[in-house]
């Protein structure tokens, strides 16, 4: 069975193209259901030949995106063990793994399970340009770990659902977190101690989660306001972290016992 033509002898070019690793993962799923479109630098893409997609079994892969907050969570708090991850995907929030590592994390990599556990953290630099979502994550990390965290890639954040280099320097200050904003990078103070404090999600879904990761080491109750911002994309979120110590308060604000 074969459906959907795909045109012959056509060319897109483009300029200035950010997120590739999200358009190698597109290529990948395209070439899967039986179209290869060759990649010149991720600045002309070819279509040599005419080509049609064909109907076949896949199986979506879990989101590294939702998944890099708990694999934080675990690396900060405690232990988990996170399933149908693959290892090999073009997803560009893999690179949560090699923040992960460079912190110093107890990683039991599988093909499609990931076991984190806490250890010593220590700061590490990361070039997040290509993974903009993976900030908020980064962030509950890097105040978890023993120094300066430099994270690469602040340009890419003004755009999200709120302003997210100012949010989280906003919102992890008031948890008694230094966060500085230097052009492209920013530097997160770690290793200071995270305080209890009210804090606003800013209708941010990843801001929200970042918080509520950030609570499981923090000294007192951390309140989020707007906590229901993580409905856009991981609605079973307080659920999951409530097995590493969070509890959830009602009228969508989450509490740290």
């Amino acid at each position: 069975m074969a459906f959907g033509n795909v045109a012959d002898k056509a060319t897109i070019t483009v300029s200035n193209l950010k997120s590739k690793p999200y358009i190698a993962l597109t290529l990948q799923l395209m070439e899967h259901f039986g179209v290869k479109v060759r990649n010149e630098n991720f600045k002309q893409f070819h279509f040599d030949s005419k080509q049609s997609y064909r109907a076949c079994e896949y199986t979506v892969e879990g989101d590294w995106s939702g998944a890099a907050f708990l694999l934080v969570a675990a690396a900060v708090a405690g232990k988990a063990e996170v399933h149908h991850l693959n290892t090999q995907s073009a997803q560009s929030d893999k690179a949560i793994m090699e923040a992960l590592e460079k912190a110093g994390a107890d990683i039991l990599p599988g093909m499609f399970t990931i076991i984190v556990g806490k250890d010593g953290l220590k700061s590490f630099e990361i070039d997040a340009t290509d993974c903009p979502d993976l900030f908020p994550p980064l962030v509950a990390l890097a105040a978890n770990c023993k120094g300066i965290t430099v994270i690469k890639g602040v340009s890419r954040l003004a755009h999200k659902e709120s302003d997210r280099g100012l949010t989280l320097q906003q919102e992890f200050g008031k948890m008694g977190i230094r966060i500085d904003l230097d052009g492209d990078l920013m530097h997160v103070h770690g290793g200071t101690g995270i305080k209890g404090a009210r804090v606003s999600s800013h209708n941010d879904h990843r801001i929200a989660m970042a918080c509520a990761v950030a609570a499981l080491t923090a000294d007192g109750p951390v309140i989020i306001d707007d906590a229901e911002a993580i409905n856009k994309s991981y609605p079973e979120f307080y659920d999951h972290l409530q097995q590493l110590g969070v509890t959830v308060a009602l009228e969508g604000e989450t509490v740290k016992h």
